[in-house]
């Protein structure tokens, strides 16, 4: 029988690194939200998504930071949505960062990091797939909107982007006041009106 040669070739081998992140952290999220924090380990993800250990370890050192990210799965949406501004942009990832700590798994991470040792692979999982990884998301966002004229350049972009996401964790883990959807928008309101374009 001859093969057809306008066949599209049936792919083989390990799948893309971006189809496996992806997969690896559903399966991640999949545990911690219906299993928790403890349960979920390199081996149940692997497990569960098919994705080999060495490349779930090629994205992220260990069990702790996999969590951390696979928290903010669905809240954190893409720095590069097309089409969006600033405010729309920064709004969404605010909002879904305040809903993936107010869920019950959020909150249960949130009291463990209050009592984790600050040199803990717990608490550096959190600074680095948290924290850091917030920060990096939002300065694509400013940069972005630099680009199109929609803002100004602020004197320090590093100091703007702690103003930002600085309350959002200090109200997290002081706990003094409420972690809510209005106080992440007006957070964004408050710091791009500081670098709108004058007249605006």
């Amino acid at each position: 029988m001859s093969q057809d040669r306008n066949a599209t070739p049936q792919k083989r081998g390990r799948p893309p690194s971006a189809t496996a992140r992806k997969r690896a952290l559903e399966a991640a999220h999949e545990i911690l939200m219906t299993e928790g924090f403890g349960r979920l380990t390199i081996e149940a993800v692997a497990t569960r998504s098919g994705v080999g250990k060495p490349t779930i370890y090629r994205n992220w050192a260990n069990a702790q930071e996999l969590a951390m990210a696979a928290l903010l799965v669905n809240p954190l949406p893409s720095a590069e949505a097309e089409g969006a501004t600033a405010h729309a942009a920064l709004g969404a990832q605010m909002r879904g960062l305040i809903t993936a700590f107010a869920s019950t798994r959020g909150r249960q991470i949130t009291m463990a990091l209050a009592a984790a040792d600050p040199e803990s692979e717990f608490t550096k999982a959190f600074r680095n797939q948290v924290i850091l990884s917030s920060r990096n998301a939002g300065r694509i966002i400013l940069e972005q909107a630099l680009a199109r004229g929609e803002i100004i350049r602020p004197p320090d972009l590093e100091a703007l982007l702690d103003m930002i996401y600085g309350p959002v964790f200090f109200r997290l883990l002081v706990g003094h006041r409420p972690l809510s959807p209005e106080f992440g928008d007006a957070i964004v309101e408050t710091a791009l009106r500081a670098i709108a374009p004058l007249g605006q």
